[in-house]
């Protein structure tokens, strides 16, 4: 048998112990070695009165029975009191059971100021003061245990009893931010609500019933909620007569009421209220990030389905904002630096090891194939997140501190160097009013040299400052895709270890919120959190070594959707699902079921590399036609284009996602040169677009700046040349 739970040397204190359950619960504890503060007004069960004679009897007998205690006959108001009786008599405070309480039964309309105060000051107050006396004590010596009384009245209601009521849910909700607050320290928070036979409750129960339910029932729950072995925090309990219930919170699926192009209604909440109370597959939200953490998600469904912004009438008024002004507006440029030493870091901040001895390229620089880690791209980026640079752009005034990466997007145009230094450019791509927030699109090019080398996309939610009227969708933001609607292909897992977070940080995610326990209690996890970069890095290192057997060189773009918090220590689980050359994922933490990114895929290069088509093949292609018009063109005006262009294009015309062929505007010299296949030599600009965008940029239906900004034309090298080719398709627009 597991030995029995002892309490010797602990000073435990116990509000309104002179009879009923607070008697029932300083007797137990003597019996099991604690030093117990035996604490009574000596009042009745309406609180008037006081004397000492209740404390004094249970006193004596503990000690008649061998046990230590010692009465207090304050009010609980005066809590500094009750713990400074524990301190002188034996020095410390390591439990506190707030039981102490009072009725004032009254009908609503009939309940005076003086009824509805003293049952608050009494019970809600009282649990404060005696509590937060005992806090600091329990902090210094990291370790203490208390428990809050609440009651089925305050859980459920009951008629008679508002005043009532109302504190013992107040207690309740004090509890479960103790909880959060002291599990740095080793300080447990309960609740209980039990059902026992007192003089509180002899005039509203029968008399068989109050024998029934007897203290000594809910006393054993008691203990071991207290007892040091006990892990149990921020836990709700109901007890009586010998049974013992755990309570949650539970939340139904509830219902999105806004539509598309309509404005928010109380009718269309009317239309959607069996769903809103529809408790089938309810969630069970345990925490406050749980609860709004799902925000995100949520606010991009509505996007999905093109819902317009929140109002509350059927007139939805125009409105204008300064953040229009913020869109376009270009951060000042940075440079980003690294070493072989921080592309390693990297590798092993998100989980490369020397136990795979794949992961050997990525954390060992003598490696013949040593590489640069794809995602590494986004930590080249980063500093224009980091640096406060958001909050300098005109436009941008509202609190950062609720700010939450929500999306992110990476491409990369060639492997990343295993060392360098690329220049930064960031600008603000598009704001979006997401009713309940705003979402800020930013987009960083990073360049070696003039060649564009990757391009991140941030997409960044901050809380609370939306519904300024603005609109809620972009071309520019890169598309999150659902995973489909299957079993995943492939499945691996990756255990996080406790330093994970610490080892991370050091490729600059500074955020003290993934290091600080204090920071991380403040903004309510109840322990730091894993960077969702790092998380996201995880994810990309599965897919790598799934599909792409760890070639860096196939590595084309990757999209994630951040969904919920990760904790160092947990695992990562990456659900992958493959369709061409687009590997759909989502990851979950293994313990939990919980998915913190949805959404999410990368595109990879085709295993056979970009090999370009036969003549024959690249002729059904569109583009053929007017590659083969412009060579015909050339030979007369070759010399003039030329002259002003000076440089070699390259062109990759895609087809159904992949390269379908390559041409070659050589506009360098002689008179000029098209030709299907690869430069002959180096290209100055390389330009990847589709054969359907291709034919709409010739006909002038579509703009190659807007093709560029939204992702449909991708270019590398010296794009500013690009430019010049306006001209060329200009002339040739009516082909």
């Amino acid at each position: 048998m597991a030995s029995p739970l002892r309490f010797d040397g602990r000073v435990v204190l116990v509000t309104g112990a002179g009879g009923g359950l607070g008697r029932a619960y300083a007797l137990a504890f003597a019996e099991r070695g604690a030093l117990v503060i035996v604490n009574d007004l000596g009042g009745d069960f309406k609180g008037i009165g006081k004397g000492s004679s209740a404390a004094d009897k249970v006193v004596a007998e503990i000690r008649r029975k061998g046990g230590k205690a010692v009465a207090n006959y304050d009010s609980v108001e005066a809590g500094e009191k009750l713990v400074k009786t524990a301190l002188d008599t034996f020095g410390r405070i390591d439990v506190v059971v707030n039981n102490a309480g009072i009725l004032r039964d009254r009908s609503f309309s009939r309940i005076s100021d003086e009824d509805w105060d003293i049952i608050h000051r009494v019970h809600l107050r009282g649990s404060f003061q005696v509590t937060r006396a005992a806090w600091d004590h329990m902090k210094k010596q990291n370790y203490g245990r208390i428990l809050m009384t609440s009651s089925a009245s305050g859980i459920y209601g009951n008629f008679g009893q508002a005043n009532y009521s109302a504190a013992k849910l107040g207690i309740l909700g004090l509890c479960n931010t103790l909880a959060i607050e002291g599990r740095k320290n080793n300080i447990h928070c309960n609740t209980i609500a039990p059902n026992a036979g007192s003089r509180m409750t002899e005039t509203v129960l029968p008399e068989d019933l109050v024998e029934a339910l007897k203290p000594e029932y809910v006393a054993p729950l008691v203990l071991w909620l207290c007892h040091e072995s006990c892990e149990e925090n921020g836990g709700l309990f109901e007890v009586g007569a010998g049974w013992i219930g755990k309570l949650r919170w539970e939340r139904t699926l509830g219902a999105i009421v806004r539509k598309r192009n309509q404005p928010m209604t109380p009718e269309a909440v009317r239309d959607n209220w069996e769903k809103i109370c529809d408790f089938s597959n309810a969630s069970k939200p345990q925490t406050i990030q749980e609860s709004t953490g799902g925000i995100v998600e949520v606010l991009h469904k509505v996007d999905s389905e093109g819902i317009s912004p929140n109002r509350t009438s059927h007139a939805a008024p125009a409105a204008t904002s300064g953040f229009v002004g913020a869109v376009g507006h270009k951060l000042p440029s940075f440079s980003s630096s690294y070493t072989e030493l921080q592309s390693i870091m990297y590798a092993l901040g998100v989980g490369a090891s020397v136990k795979n001895p794949k992961d050997l390229k990525f954390v060992y620089e003598g490696s013949a194939d040593f590489s640069c880690l794809p995602t590494f791209g986004v930590i080249v980026a980063q500093k224009s997140m980091m640096n406060g640079g958001l909050a300098e752009v005109p436009g941008l005034s509202f609190n950062f501190a609720k700010a939450l990466h929500g999306e992110q997007y990476l491409e990369l145009y060639k492997p990343l160097p295993r060392s360098g230094e690329l220049k930064c450019e960031a600008v603000i791509a598009d704001i979006l009013d997401k009713g309940s927030g705003v979402v800020i699109v930013m987009d960083v090019y990073s360049y070696s040299g003039k060649e564009l080398i990757c391009y991140n996309q941030f997409s960044v939610f901050v809380v609370g400052s939306g519904g300024f009227g603005g609109k809620r969708t972009s071309e520019k933001l890169k598309a999150a895709v659902a995973v489909p609607n299957r079993p995943p292909d492939a499945v691996l897992r990756d255990a996080t270890s406790l330093n994970q977070a610490a080892l991370y940080r050091l490729s600059g995610g500074w955020n003290p919120l993934h290091i600080d326990p204090d920071f991380a209690s403040v903004a309510g996890f109840e322990k730091p959190i894993l960077h969702g970069l790092c998380t996201f890095g995880f994810s990309a290192r599965h897919v790598l070594q799934q599909f792409a057997d760890n070639d860096v060189s196939r590595f084309k773009a990757i999209k994630v959707r951040f969904a919920k918090p990760v904790y160092p220590g947990q695992t990562l689980q990456t659900e992958m699902w493959k369709e061409g050359n687009r590997i759909h994922f989502q990851t979950k933490v293994h313990e939990t079921g919980d998915v913190v990114i949805s959404n999410a895929y990368v595109d990879l290069v085709p295993a056979s590399g970009v090999s370009t088509q036969t003549p024959s093949e690249g002729g059904e292609l569109q583009s053929a036609l007017v590659f083969g018009e412009i060579g015909r063109r050339l030979k007369s005006v070759g010399r003039e284009v030329v002259k002003k262009a000076n440089a070699v294009f390259e062109w990759h015309i895609t087809k159904g996602g992949t390269v379908a062929a390559k041409w070659t505007i050589d506009l360098k010299s002689g008179s000029g040169e098209v030709y299907q296949g690869p430069a002959k030599g180096s290209a100055d600009v390389t330009i990847i677009i589709s054969d359907e965008d291709f034919m709409e940029v010739v006909f002038g239906k579509l703009d190659p700046q807007k093709a560029f900004f939204s992702g449909r034309l991708k270019a590398r090298g010296n794009i500013m040349l690009s430019q010049k080719l306006q001209m060329i398709l200009k002339d040739y627009a009516k082909l």
